[in-house]
C-alpha cells in the first residue's frame, strides 16, 4: 500500500473518521444545510478566519431553490504562485439518504442493503476538508487557495453553474475530485440536454365511450416505441456519430375507466458532439409529434377539423461538452501530484456530467480526479479507502506543493 500519510497531513484515522461522519449526514439536492454547516464547524475549529468561508446565493437561483449556497473558503497565499481551486459537490441522490455507513477492512458500505452510501461525493468533500484541515492546522506553506463545496451536481450541476465567479479570487488552476480512481484524470465529459414534456389529450369514459377520447398515455407509448425501434434510445450510433437518450421519468392518468387526459415526460439526450446532440433531440420531438397525430380522436366526424393531443415542451440545455488541451496547466500540475505520490495518471473522458463542465465553460478549465467511490447511485455503492486516502495525498501536493520558483510571500485576503 502507498504510504499517504504525509508529513503534517491528517492521519488515516482522522481522515476515515471525517469521511464515516459526513456519509452519515443526509444531504439530497437542495438539501446540503447540514454538510455545509459540519463542514464549516471543522475549518473553525481548525483555526480559519469567519471572514474567510462564505456561501453564495446560488440556491436561490436554483429551479429546486434549496437550503443554502455554495461553500467558499478562500485563503491567501504564503507562497507566489497562481491561485488553485479546489473543487467538490456536498450533494447525493436519494437513495443515500438515512445511509450508515460501516467499515469492512479497505472498504465502507452502507449498513442497510437497500441504501446507497453516499461516497459520492462526500468523498470528495472529505477529501477537500482534509486537505484545508491539514493547511490550518499546521501552517503549512501553500499558494493562494480556493476551496468550493458545491450544492445541487446531481440534478444539473446547479452549483457550478450558478456560482458567483467573484468570490472565487480568479484562479488559474482548478482540481475536482468526483469519481473512482484516483489517478485517473478526467479531461473532457459530455453534454446534457434536459426535456420535460406535457402531453394533454381528452379525457373521456374508457368503457363507455373511449372513442370520444384521446389518450395521452398512448401518444407517450407509440412515441417511445417509435425511439426505440429507430434507435434513438439507450445508445446511439449512427455512422460515425454518438450519444445516449432516456425517457427517465413518465406520469399521468387518473383511473383505469378514465381515458388520460394528461401524460408528464421528462427526457434527456447527450452527446460529446453538440451538433449531434441537437440532432438526437430533434429526433424526439418528431417521435412525439408523429405519435400526437396518429392517435387523434374517433369522433372526428362530428368535428371535422379532428381533435389530437397537445405537446407542450421546456427544455434546456444542462451543460455543455469540452475538452482539455493536453497541455493544460491544470492538467500538468495534476499530473505532477499523481507522480510525487507515487501513481502513474490516467487520461479519461467522461460519459456523464461533472462540475468541471459548467467550470470549464465559465472559463476556468478544469480537470477532475477520482476520491475512491464505486458503484454510484445503487446500493452497491463503497468507498475504497486505499484509494480515498491516495486521493488525499494527491490533493494535499497540489495544494501545498509548487514549482520551484515559488518563493514566500505575505499575500492579502
Amino acid at each position: 500500500m502507498t504510504n499517504t500519510n504525509r508529513p503534517h497531513g491528517l492521519t488515516e484515522t482522522q481522515a476515515t473518521g471525517l469521511v464515516l461522519r459526513l456519509m452519515a449526514l443526509p444531504g439530497p439536492s437542495g438539501e446540503e444545510g447540514r454538510v455545509a454547516k459540519f463542514v464549516t464547524r471543522q475549518l473553525l475549529k481548525a483555526g480559519a478566519d469567519p471572514r474567510s468561508i462564505g456561501t453564495d446565493q446560488a440556491h436561490r437561483r436554483s429551479p429546486r431553490q434549496g437550503q443554502t449556497g455554495n461553500l467558499v473558503l478562500k485563503l491567501p497565499g504564503t507562497l507566489r504562485a497562481p491561485r488553485r481551486l479546489l473543487v467538490a459537490h456536498m450533494d447525493t441522490v436519494p437513495i443515500c439518504v438515512g445511509c450508515r455507513p460501516i467499515r469492512r477492512d479497505q472498504r465502507v458500505v452502507s449498513a442497510d442493503s437497500h441504501t446507497g452510501l453516499g461516497a459520492d461525493n462526500r468523498a470528495g468533500t472529505a477529501v477537500l476538508l482534509s486537505t484545508a484541515l491539514a493547511i490550518l492546522r499546521h501552517g503549512l506553506p501553500h499558494p493562494p487557495l480556493t476551496f468550493l463545496w458545491c450544492v445541487q451536481e446531481e440534478i444539473g450541476l446547479q452549483g457550478a453553474r450558478l456560482v458567483r465567479l467573484g468570490a472565487l479570487g480568479k484562479p488559474q488552476l482548478a482540481f475536482n475530485w468526483d469519481g473512482g480512481c484516483p489517478e485517473k484524470l478526467t479531461i473532457g465529459a459530455t453534454g446534457g440536454y434536459r426535456m420535460e414534456l406535457t402531453i394533454r389529450g381528452l379525457a373521456s369514459h374508457a368503457g363507455g365511450a373511449p372513442e370520444k377520447g384521446i389518450s395521452a398515455i398512448a401518444i407517450a407509448a407509440l412515441a417511445i416505441s417509435s425511439l426505440v425501434q429507430r434507435g434513438w434510445h439507450g445508445k446511439i450510433e449512427k455512422g460515425r456519430h454518438q450519444g445516449t437518450s432516456n425517457v427517465g421519468v413518465i406520469a399521468g392518468g387518473t383511473a383505469t375507466n378514465v381515458v388520460a387526459e394528461e401524460v408528464k415526460v421528462q427526457i434527456e439526450a447527450r452527446s460529446h458532439d453538440p451538433e449531434f446532440r441537437q440532432r438526437i433531440v430533434t429526433e424526439i420531438e418528431r417521435a412525439f409529434q408523429d405519435a400526437a397525430r396518429e392517435v387523434q380522436s374517433a369522433s372526428s366526424q362530428q368535428n371535422i377539423l379532428g381533435q389530437r393531443g397537445h405537446l407542450e415542451w421546456k427544455s434546456r440545455l444542462e451543460y455543455e461538452s469540452f475538452r482539455l488541451p493536453l497541455d493544460d496547466p491544470s492538467l500538468q500540475a495534476a499530473k505532477e501530484a499523481i507522480r510525487k505520490t507515487d501513481g502513474t495518471p490516467q487520461l479519461a473522458i467522461a460519459d456523464d456530467g461533472l462540475d468541471a463542465n459548467w467550470l470549464t465553460a465559465r472559463g476556468i478549465p478544469t480537470v477532475s480526479l477520482g476520491c475512491g467511490q464505486k458503484n454510484i447511485h445503487t446500493a452497491q455503492e463503497e468507498l475504497d479507502l486505499e484509494e480515498y486516502h491516495r486521493a488525499r495525498a494527491i490533493a494535499l501536493h497540489i495544494a501545498s506543493q509548487v514549482l520551484p520558483a515559488s518563493r514566500v510571500v505575505k499575500e492579502s485576503p
